[in-house]
C-alpha cells in the first residue's frame, strides 16, 4: 500500500475549464433572465454542485427541473468546450508517474457524470483513476467535505493520508474539512489567492511523485 493517494478536483485541476463554464453559465443565465458579476460566479457558483447554485439562482424547484436546467447549462458547456478541451499541461506524464510508483488516484467533482464523461473520453485520462465521485455520489456539494470523505474510503485511505488537488476556494474548504493535505492549483485563483493550501502549482508540469511528498508531508519539518 502506498504511502500516499491523490484525489482531483476535475474542473480546473484536470482541464482548465473554468473559462468555457463561464461563457456557457453566461449564455443560461442570460437567457433566464439573470446577470452574475465575475465576483459572482466565484462566490456563488464555482465549486458547487448544480443542484445547489441553480436553486440559489432560481428558488425552490423540484427535483426534475434541477436536473432539467443542470443538463441544459452542461451541454452548453460541452458544445462550448469540445474543440479546444486538453488536459492542463504536464497532468498526463504526472498521472503516468503516480502509476508507476503504484500510488493510487481518484476524481472527486461537484460536476455532473455526463461532464466526467465527456472530459475523461477527450483527453483518454480515465485509465488512471481507480474511483470516480460525482455530485450524484453527494448529498451536500463542497464546502462540505462529504465528496473528499467518501473518495478516501471508496479507496481504503485515511483522509490524512490523502493529496487533494483543488483549484476553487470551496473545493480548498472542502478537502481541508476532510482533513486532507491541498494542492492549490491557480488555474481559477491567484497564487496567492492559494497560499492558505500546502503546496500550489500553476501546472502538473515537472511535477513527480517525490516532490509531491515532499513539498506537502514533510513541509515545516
Amino acid at each position: 500500500m502506498s504511502s500516499f493517494a491523490a484525489i482531483f478536483d476535475m474542473d480546473g485541476v484536470i482541464i482548465d475549464s473554468n473559462p468555457f463554464h463561464k461563457i456557457s453559465l453566461r449564455q443560461f443565465c442570460e437567457k433566464y433572465g439573470f446577470q452574475l458579476s465575475d465576483e459572482e460566479l466565484i462566490k456563488k457558483i464555482y465549486g458547487r454542485t448544480n443542484k445547489e447554485w441553480i436553486a440559489n439562482l432560481f428558488g425552490p424547484l423540484s427535483r426534475e427541473e434541477l436536473t432539467r436546467y443542470g443538463e441544459e447549462k452542461e451541454s452548453l458547456f460541452r458544445d462550448v468546450y469540445k474543440m479546444d478541451i486538453v488536459a492542463l499541461e504536464g497532468l498526463p506524464e504526472f498521472l503516468k508517474s503516480l502509476q508507476l510508483n503504484h500510488i493510487p488516484t481518484a476524481i472527486g467533482t461537484s460536476a455532473p457524470r455526463s461532464n466526467v464523461d465527456f472530459v475523461l473520453s477527450h483527453t483518454g485520462l480515465g485509465e488512471y483513476f481507480s474511483a470516480i465521485l460525482d455530485e450524484s455520489d453527494v448529498e451536500h456539494g463542497k464546502p462540505n467535505p462529504e465528496i473528499y470523505l467518501k473518495v478516501a474510503e471508496k479507496i481504503g485511505y485515511n483522509p490524512n493520508q490523502c493529496v487533494v488537488f483543488e483549484d476553487s476556494l470551496s473545493g480548498v474548504e472542502s478537502a481541508r474539512r476532510a482533513g486532507a493535505k491541498v494542492v492549490g492549483v491557480a488555474t481559477t485563483h491567484s497564487v496567492e489567492e492559494l497560499s492558505h493550501t500546502d503546496f500550489v502549482i500553476s501546472n502538473f508540469k515537472g511535477l513527480n511523485p517525490d516532490a509531491l511528498f515532499s513539498a506537502v508531508f514533510k513541509k515545516g519539518k
